[in-house]
């Protein structure tokens, strides 16, 4: 496992010098993970910014594309969701309001797209997150300023886009919800939606995971074990290659970011913390998206914002190589049960493996036997950006604001209290932790549940499957779109 920092090629015909140094922004890859859409965000001119820039990842390059239609609004704390070749852009601020407008861009043909939204629209929110499971987006959480106050109101919702009808939908959920939060991270993982720490209404940090089952819609806290993850807000989340979930950077308070690399193990709910070389600096509202497959294993960091209030301009991906789970069975002393283990393979031979890991922070080197019938090592299969806190003179500063969680009507079953977390040693969880029934099962609302479930989707990868070519850039697609243009000007 190791970064790269991206040396960007300059100097073409048809690159830009790219979208400069910003924060709160969102990265979105399209064509399987060659080109990756920069959108929005807070920059190094003090201002927001609704500009779309996309990078090339095979030949290293920026470009800014000719975007037609109307924009959204510039803005930052945004969210930005692909569903095949269009971007669903949701709400964010403008620096003094919070937003609750829906915006889409067709990468296809470089276009927003003006959209009417029916439904229970969303309140207006920033620093929320945003996944896809199929044609649905689930949007979790968030805060957004009381107008007029210094109050900030902090959510705990969940709320589902239809992309096919444009319809939002208030998802009914049964379990115990999340605290109400901000600047947390969601991901997807084997239908399963995964919040990772962010910060509540109480300016607590937060390191908790809760799992979100769109089989029935009901919210577990797991209970982790491990280099457990220091609480945090503002960090990136990446799911890369099968289970494991990589978390970077983020902050605690304004004098203690980082610039850590922890993995949980979502099949066996247990945390490392990953030694590293050199690497991204300490920062947060970075923003990061998986290449797969076009890099396999990889995922791209970009921007966010060091302790100072800088924006960052650098680029770096994270490379899994060739990382392998070797689950070792043996008996330990205490009745400790199995030892699982993360490991890189550093050789192999037919007689075994040579193989590097870290455990409680100590690097154990070892062998790996061919013939030990214990032993297996086996290769893993294919597989929001925040807004916090702003220079003092901006507009949108609300650091010290007194905060309010949102009362909320609670959902068949709901609390805003937390669960009890789940012991993936205990033997009603050893089979598939995620997959445990809520504590107090409760009748979902049938005519709203039922068809989401029904309609969820597997697919879980990025979707726009256009295919790796050449002619598919977004360079060549603005040409393509002129010349059509000149075509129908000229008859």
């Amino acid at each position: 496992m190791r970064w790269e920092r991206v040396q960007r090629q300059v100097g073409l015909a048809d690159s830009s010098p790219g979208p400069g140094k910003r924060w709160g922004h969102t990265c979105n890859a399209t064509k399987e993970g060659r080109f990756v859409y920069v959108f929005g965000g807070f920059g190094g001119d003090g201002c927001l910014t609704n500009q779309v820039h996309v990078f090339d990842v095979e030949r290293q390059i920026w470009t800014e594309p000719v975007i037609r239609g109307v924009p959204p609004s510039p803005r930052d704390g945004h969210s930005c969701t692909t569903v095949g070749d269009n971007l669903f852009v949701f709400g964010g601020t403008d620096g003094k309001h919070s937003l609750n407008d829906l915006h889409v861009l067709d990468t296809s043909s470089h276009t927003w797209k003006c959209i009417e939204v029916s439904g229970e629209v969303p309140d207006a929110r920033e620093a929320h997150s945003a996944k896809r499971s199929g044609k649905f987006i689930l949007i979790f959480g968030g805060c957004r300023k009381v107008p007029g106050l210094d109050d900030e109101v902090y959510y705990n919702d969940l709320y589902i886009l239809c992309t096919e009808t444009i319809t939002w939908r208030r998802a009914p959920t049964t379990g115990i919800r999340p605290f109400a939060r901000h600047g947390h991270t969601f991901s997807i993982w084997n239908k399963k939606f995964i919040v990772v720490g962010g910060e509540d209404f109480n300016g607590n940090y937060l390191s908790d995971v809760h799992i979100l089952d769109t089989d029935t819609f009901a919210w577990k806290q797991l209970k982790t074990s491990g280099q457990v993850l220091t609480p945090r807000a503002g960090h990136v989340t990446v799911i890369i290659t099968g289970s494991c979930l990589f978390v970077f950077g983020g902050f605690d308070n304004s004098q203690n970011l980082y610039n850590d690399l922890y993995v949980l193990d979502l099949e066996t709910c247990v945390w490392s913390k990953i030694a590293m070389g050199e690497g991204p600096s300490a920062r947060f509202s970075a923003a990061a998206v998986c290449l797969d497959p076009y890099m396999d294993g990889s995922f791209f960091l970009f921007g966010g914002c060091n302790k100072n209030l800088e924006p960052l301009d650098d680029i770096y991906y994270l490379h899994k190589d060739r990382v392998y789970q070797a689950r070792v069975a043996q008996t330990l002393a205490m009745d400790q049960g199995k030892m699982v283990f993360e490991a890189k393979v550093t050789e192999s031979s037919p007689l075994g493996y040579t193989i590097e890991t870290m455990i409680d922070g100590k690097v154990l080197r070892g062998v790996l036997l061919s013939n030990r019938h214990n032993t297996s090592v086996q290769a893993e299969g294919p597989s929001s950006s925040s807004r916090e806190k702003r220079p003092a003179a901006s507009d949108a500063d609300c650091d010290h604001r007194a905060k309010t969680q949102r009362t909320l009507s609670k959902d068949s079953g709901g609390s805003s209290q937390q669960a009890d977390p789940v012991d993936p040693s205990d033997d009603a969880n050893k089979k598939d932790t995620v997959n445990a029934e809520p504590s107090s099962p409760a009748t979902l609302d049938q005519a709203n549940a039922e068809p989401l479930k029904d309609e969820m989707s597997t697919d879980v990868g990025d979707d726009a499957k256009a295919g790796r070519g050449g002619d598919s850039s977004p360079q060549k697609q603005d040409e393509g779109t002129s010349a059509a243009e000149d075509a129908s000007a000229e008859q």
